[in-house]
């Protein structure tokens, strides 16, 4: 092994030792089922923002997004971006405020418990299907991000693809059981600054590869539709092909996603004040949209690296970054460890999601499904010992589904956030917005959703044509539609859950009117 190398890997294990520190030193503030799952609702609008963002983001952004620019051009990449960036300022402005103060009200600390008490349902129904919907779809989510590390190490180090899976998979759980949501969420500010730093290191050092600004410019105009708004490059027959209005809106559907991730509007009701969701929701948003323009530049100026003689091509695209970090422990001893913040930097992205998702999936099986759903009545105590049984077969799980190299990081995810935003979004939305809407609603949206998501990407989109389109988009449709209709074709909500939703919307009126004459 090498010099470069050995710097390489001792920067990414300081880096993995503070994340295992900091999740010791939470474990301390956690008195409290509560406190474990939610940080006792004490997040400040920083950490609130970037927590959010950092666990959103996932080894999508510096594998996936990146890989996606690199092998096809700008379209593609471009227009899932602008869908991620306008769900996210929108979740902020309409989503976060009553989410916050609607699940304080109702003393909800999960997605689902947040369900099954706003429509205040007896037989719990409506909490096992959510809580069974999350774990279905975090568990390949989480599956992703071990494939990522996987890539990572197995790649540059030649260390092998499960080995390295399995002791990413350790090192999550153990910080994430140890200080649960405050651990998640500090780590995750940290990851988010690591993220920034390895986006802008790589983007700049990459132009200076690519030989360049003008050579990364003419090698991408000099690919048919690579840099196009309405055509995406074709690397396989090294043509244009046109990108449909259809095309457009279904890749712009990703920010739907946004209002129903659970790991995502769980921060949302973590904010210590609702009144301090304002500057999160700017940070969060100004955030975004340079992280994820930089990822994409990134895929750019790694294919004029490549046409610089650079680099090879690369047989699997999502290893841009990687490759890049190689490079510069190549170039120079010094830059290795510029090159280690880079991995640590796509570690981050893994991380942060992973822990979120862990963190949510394990209080699904424990909170929701045991004491909710089944009524077994165990003290807290014991809760937070099955939550973190749960958290450890879950992540098993993700890495059985990842087992295969070969499995694509963009393609994981993408699945399993349409079936989180066509399952859980239409029902956030009703929940807030609609004071007609019961449970019976809640419950055929939860399963309509989930189960056309499935039914689409392996039944009707391989038809193609105007059907090969992201599921999400017609999942979501097909949600909201079940909510609306079987809430109508049902009885009312009972006068105590309608109180309570007039009730919440003065709470809003009145926060909103403080935050405005601020």
């Amino acid at each position: 092994m090498s010099t470069s190398q050995i710097i390489m890997i001792v920067t990414i294990a300081l880096y993995l030792i503070m994340m295992l520190v900091i999740g010791f030193v939470c474990s301390k503030k956690n008195n409290s089922v509560g406190d474990f799952y939610l940080g006792g609702r004490k997040l400040g609008p920083i950490v609130t923002a970037m927590s959010a963002e950092a666990s959103d983001m996932s080894s999508w952004l510096l594998m996936g997004l990146p890989g996606l620019a690199y092998a096809s051009g700008i379209c593609d990449p471009g227009w899932t971006a602008f869908g991620l960036a306008i769900g996210t300022y929108f979740s902020w402005l309409v989503v976060a405020r009553r989410l916050r103060n609607y699940t304080e009200h109702s003393g909800s600390i999960t997605i689902p418990d947040f369900f099954s008490n706003r429509w205040k349902e007896k037989k719990k129904v409506l909490l096992g299907v959510s809580a069974a919907i999350i774990i279905i779809f975090f568990v390949p989510y989480t599956g992703s991000g071990f494939s990522a590390c996987g890539k990572l190490f197995n790649s540059l180090f030649g260390i092998d693809y499960h080995l390295a899976m399995i002791i990413s998979a350790i090192v999550i759980v153990a910080y994430t059981c140890l200080g649960g949501f405050l651990a998640a969420s500090t780590t995750d500010l940290i990851q988010s600054i690591v993220m920034t730093t390895a986006l802008v290191i790589a983007v700049f050092l990459g132009i200076s590869y690519a030989g360049g600004w003008d050579n990364v410019v003419n090698t991408a105009t000099s690919l048919p539709g690579y840099i196009s708004v309405s055509q995406t490059f074709d690397p396989t027959t090294g043509q244009a092909n046109d990108y449909g209005l259809l095309t457009i809106f279904s890749n712009a559907a990703w920010g739907l996603g946004y209002l129903g991730m659970p790991h995502f509007l769980l921060r949302f009701m973590a904010i210590r004040d609702s009144r301090e969701i304002k500057t999160s929701r700017r940070i969060a948003s100004v955030w975004v949209v340079i992280a994820m323009t930089v990822a994409i530049l990134i895929g750019v100026v790694g294919l004029g690296i490549t046409a610089n003689g650079e680099l090879e091509k690369l047989a699997d695209p999502e290893t841009i970054m990687i490759a890049l970090a190689n490079l510069m422990g190549n170039k120079h001893v010094l830059l290795a460890i510029v090159g280690g913040v880079i991995l640590s930097g796509i570690l981050a992205c893994t991380m942060s999601t992973a822990d979120s998702q862990l963190l949510a999936a394990s209080s699904s099986a424990s909170e929701n499904l045991i004491r909710g759903t089944f009524g077994i009545k165990i003290s807290d105590k014991a809760a937070m010992i099955i939550a973190r049984v749960a958290l450890v077969i879950i992540a098993i799980v993700g890495v059985i589904i990842a087992w295969d190299p070969n499995s694509s990081v963009f393609q994981i995810v993408s699945f399993a956030w349409a079936g989180f935003g066509a399952s859980f979004g239409p029902i956030v939305v009703a929940a807030l917005f609609w004071k007609r809407s019961n449970k019976y609603g809640a419950v055929a949206g939860l399963i309509a959703g989930g189960a056309m998501v499935f039914i689409w990407k392996f039944l009707i989109a391989p038809i193609g044509g105007a059907f090969a389109i992201y599921e999400l988009l017609p999942a979501f449709i097909v949600s909201l539609i079940a909510i609306v209709v079987v809430s109508l074709l049902t009885p009312p909500p009972e006068k105590e859950i309608t109180d309570e939703f007039d009730a919440v919307q003065q709470i809003n009126r009145n926060k909103s009117t403080v935050v405005n004459a601020e």
